[in-house]
């Protein structure tokens, strides 16, 4: 009864996390917006099979995390923009990341402590700094997160059920593969190798029938999707397999990957670095040997990969959370504290900034900050919601009360900083969400280039238009962007330039007239120039 009481509060918990702003907030930059054309073009074309952003081939990641988010687009429109329907997919993976790692900590800790490791390991990964933001949007890598999560979880039964497990296993890895490329599974691997090569002797024995299960049933749900694109593109799937080779040099990226992971994988690596020094005798142990196993070539894997960018390091998350989470609820009194002491005070610290600084974007008190908030957006009026301020209201009056209320002295730290996390992001949805759209969004921009076009314009052709920028023209305006052709410079009788502000780029030689110069307020370091052909 006890383990229903403790699921059901942390899915209540997870609700919280993830509700506020999922399914309002505009696509932002990057990987946001890109994920969420690619599904509207999937929603109008029908084609499920080629990932396309901007109608040009998009092969970095495979398309199953588009095909979830195709999926609740499809259901839930028109009840939700199709951006906020598509970022559904995004929750119900992060709710299976947190399913998943609870089972898996749960089984991996046998009899050692399990009514303790699975929520350590939920509530690690509820309250990991680096999903803060990204659990919020449209990112295939929280796919492979849950299935990262399975697939430990599998492992940890392969001693007893190798055949089942080992199919599983080989479902979640394929199913990694399939949502963000060769990271996870290389990594899932490794776990594997080492848990079932050098672990107890009961894994040993049931190994070659594991590994045959889960290399047939990887295999197998991989080809779903290669074999038919290869039968219909073949150019795009040699084309794909070419967008495997490394990008960027192993050790930059290393660098980068290391110091990122520091606040990224937060709390979780402080803790499965203890654990490893702790429980350095049990290394063989199954809850031991595959997360930290994993975990090495998870790190090893995204720097030879690259590139060097932050979401990356989601590949590293299910591993560290796993094996902190063996060791959570016995770390020495003395760190317990000072957690849980730094959870209590930097979460409050950074709420109390949160309500300071809506406080002055509504009021314009205190004047500093308000001129601050000004400034970095241009423009923007912000207006006091009723409904939000009580609602963040109740959330931080409910943060105090659960501060109270933790009955778990083993767990507790993490259980105050899962909540801080809640905290912080309910607030930002609930009261500086209108002010992160205003200059996050690209919406404004694309309107007022659809309002200079011709209405007839069949094309537009663009020179330095990053993926996000392309994604969000077609995406909010519905602008059909084509790569300027110096053979061909008048195919298109509109051209696009991003720049910077200063020096402006000359356009390309032709008739060309500027028509419109624009970019986001507060943005100093892109603008979008408008020529139109005669």
């Amino acid at each position: 009864m006890r383990l229903r009481t403790e699921a059901a509060a942390l899915a209540a918990a997870a609700l919280v996390f993830l509700v506020p702003g999922l399914v309002t907030h505009e696509p932002w930059k990057t990987h946001d917006v890109v994920a969420i054309e690619i599904v509207a073009h999937m929603h109008a074309s029908g084609d499920w099979l080629v990932p396309r952003l901007a109608a040009e081939p998009w092969l970095e990641r495979p398309p199953l995390y588009h095909w979830s988010a195709l999926a609740f687009a499809s259901a839930l429109q028109p009840l939700l923009p199709l951006h906020g329907a598509a970022r559904v997919a995004s929750a119900a993976w992060f709710l299976l990341a947190l399913a998943f790692a609870w089972a898996a900590a749960r089984h991996a800790a046998g009899a050692r402590d399990p009514r303790r490791a699975g929520p350590a390991a939920a509530l690690l990964l509820l309250g990991s700094l680096g999903l803060l933001v990204h659990a919020h949007e449209a990112l295939p890598e929280l796919a492979a997160l849950a299935a990262s999560f399975a697939g430990h979880g599998f492992l940890a039964r392969a001693a007893r059920h190798p055949y089942a497990a080992g199919a599983a296993f080989g479902l979640a890895a394929g199913a990694a593969f399939l949502a963000s490329g060769p990271a996870v599974p290389v990594a899932l691997a490794v776990a594997a190798v080492a848990s079932l090569a050098l672990g107890r002797a009961e894994a040993r024995a049931g190994a070659p029938a594991f590994t045959a299960c889960a290399l047939f049933s990887a295999g197998a749900l991989v080809a779903a999707w290669v074999v038919p694109l290869a039968l219909r593109e073949p150019e795009l799937a040699r084309t794909w397999v070419a967008s495997l080779a490394p990008q960027g040099e192993f050790a930059a990226n290393l660098a980068y990957f290391a110091a990122a992971a520091g606040w990224f994988a937060w709390p979780a690596w402080p803790i499965a670095a203890w654990t490893l020094w702790a429980q350095r005798r049990e290394l063989r142990e199954p809850a031991l040997i595959g997360p930290a196993a994993g975990a090495a070539a998870a790190l090893v894997a995204i720097a030879s990969l690259g590139p060097a960018r932050d979401v990356q390091l989601v590949a590293l998350l299910a591993p560290l959370v796993l094996l902190a989470a063996q060791g959570a609820s016995r770390l020495p009194r003395g760190a317990a504290r000072a957690l849980d002491w730094f959870a209590v005070l930097a979460c409050g610290f950074f709420a109390a900034l949160v309500w300071l600084g809506y406080v002055a974007m509504t009021t314009g008190w205190p004047p500093r900050i308000a001129r601050n908030f000004a400034k970095t957006a241009p423009g923007f009026a912000a207006e006091f919601d009723t409904v939000a301020f009580l609602a963040a209201a109740a959330l931080t009056l409910g943060w105090c009360a659960a501060l109270a209320l933790v009955r778990a002295p083993a767990l507790r730290p993490l259980v105050r900083w899962a909540a801080g996390m809640t905290l912080l992001w309910g607030l930002f949805a609930l009261l500086w969400l209108p002010w992160a759209d205003y200059q996050k969004s690209y919406r404004a921009v694309a309107l007022q280039l659809r309002a200079q076009l011709p209405a007839s314009l069949p094309c537009v052709a663009w020179i330095g238009l990053g993926a996000s920028q392309r994604a969000a023209l077609r995406y909010h305006a519905a602008i059909e962007l084509r790569r300027y052709d110096p053979a061909r410079p008048l195919g298109c009788a509109a051209l696009v330039v991003q720049g910077r502000p200063a020096p402006e780029p000359a356009p390309p030689p032709g008739p060309w007239r500027k028509v419109a110069d624009l970019g986001r307020p507060g943005d100093k370091a892109e603008r979008y120039r408008l020529y139109l052909a005669p």
